[in-house]
């Protein structure tokens, strides 16, 4: 299988916002945003772990009620995060519906609202049809999920009400060098498994490793210190990082912000509803341009830039706005808006992005 973490937009540059990447070596998915999402097959929805919604405008939240189709009968809890507001808004959704014939389903939602200082949450349950369980509010640490393998990040953008981008990392990964392997005599088994465990705990040197394998139809074991394999048999690898930025006001706020979220990104999604000859209806309606998303790509040193998110008025010239948005972020351009850094390469298009 495919280790790699793979990221691609639900619809096309013209569509509903939503990006589904994909955690192959976890065996599940995480989304961002839940516009009309079709496009996902049951396969896809499935693996869903993670939902994160920027904020409840339609496009971004109508795509809620085919999730709670797909997952209502399974076993299962999925965890939406998203603005102030979000736990209004899903249990407006959930009571659109009736159920009684619920009683007997495993589902539930677990639905946290991220304020600037506090996340609110609550549990609704299937069972129980759908009735808000508050549980104990967190404070806003600007991170939503950490667990083995990955975490989410988070920062707050001004799109004349709270809407959140997110960033998504992975833990660095640990690789054992075959080569090295052999040469010290050993054979692959579960223990490797168990070496990474401690490395990744930080165990000191002289920590005690116990290698077993089975080789030629023999049971073989030695105990090495941890030091030794650390150093020669494990290889670190940076994990990837993917960053989703929609709906926001083109500011100096907004700007650090995301700079900061997406910083060296290995690819940053990024709306860009208009060209730069509509910067003032951009912002009018808080949204960036073509030109604006691709300062933020260097700003923030991305390594690859995809925009979307186009308006329909600029219907059929979709290339437009590629351009726009790639020749800002590859070129210095000279003037004031241009002082962002430059980043190495450029994605501006549609396509899944494989990291």
């Amino acid at each position: 299988m495919n280790s790699a973490v793979s990221a691609r937009l639900v619809n096309g540059p013209f569509g509903d916002p939503g990006l589904y990447i994909r955690l192959p070596w976890q065996g599940r998915a995480v989304v961002c945003d839940l516009g009309h999402n079709d496009a996902l097959s049951m396969t896809d929805m499935l693996r869903l772990s993670h939902v994160f919604v920027s904020h409840c405008h339609m496009d971004h939240f109508i795509g809620f009620d085919r999730l709670l189709r797909v997952f209502l009968s399974q076993h299962r809890t999925l965890r939406l995060f998203g603005p102030p507001g979000l736990l209004a808004c899903v249990a407006g959704k959930l009571q659109g519906y009736t159920w009684n014939l619920v009683d007997g389903y495993g589902f539930g939602l677990e639905v946290t609202e991220v304020g600037r200082q506090t996340m609110q949450r609550a549990r609704f349950e299937a069972a129980t049809g759908f009735r808000p369980q508050p549980l104990a509010s967190l404070p806003f640490t600007g991170t939503l999920v950490e667990e083995a393998g990955f975490c989410v990040r988070t920062v707050h953008l001004d799109h004349r009400i709270d809407c959140l981008a997110f960033a998504l990392e992975e833990e660095t990964h640990l690789n054992v060098d075959t080569a090295i392997l052999a040469e010290l005599g050993l054979g692959p088994g579960p223990w490797l498994s168990e070496l990474k465990r401690v490395v990744r705990a930080e165990r000191p040197d002289d920590f005690r490793i116990r290698a077993e394998w089975r080789q030629d139809g023999r049971q073989h074991e030695r105990t090495f210190a941890l030091g030794e394999l650390r150093e020669r048999l494990v290889k670190h690898t940076p994990g990837h990082k993917i960053a989703y930025v929609v709906d926001t006001l083109y500011s100096a706020d907004n700007a650090a912000r995301i700079a900061g979220l997406a910083h060296r990104a290995d690819v940053l999604f990024c709306e860009s509803p208009f060209l730069h000859a509509d910067h003032e209806q951009a912002t009018r309606r808080y949204h960036l341009t073509a030109r604006q998303a691709g300062l933020l790509g260097r700003a923030a040193q991305a390594k690859k830039l995809v925009v979307f998110h186009f308006s329909p008025r600029y219907s059929g010239q979709a290339e437009v706005l590629y351009r726009e948005a790639r020749e800002t972020f590859k070129a210095r351009q000279g003037g004031v808006d241009d002082r962002a850094p430059s980043a190495p390469s450029a994605v501006l298009n549609p396509s899944p992005a494989t990291v």
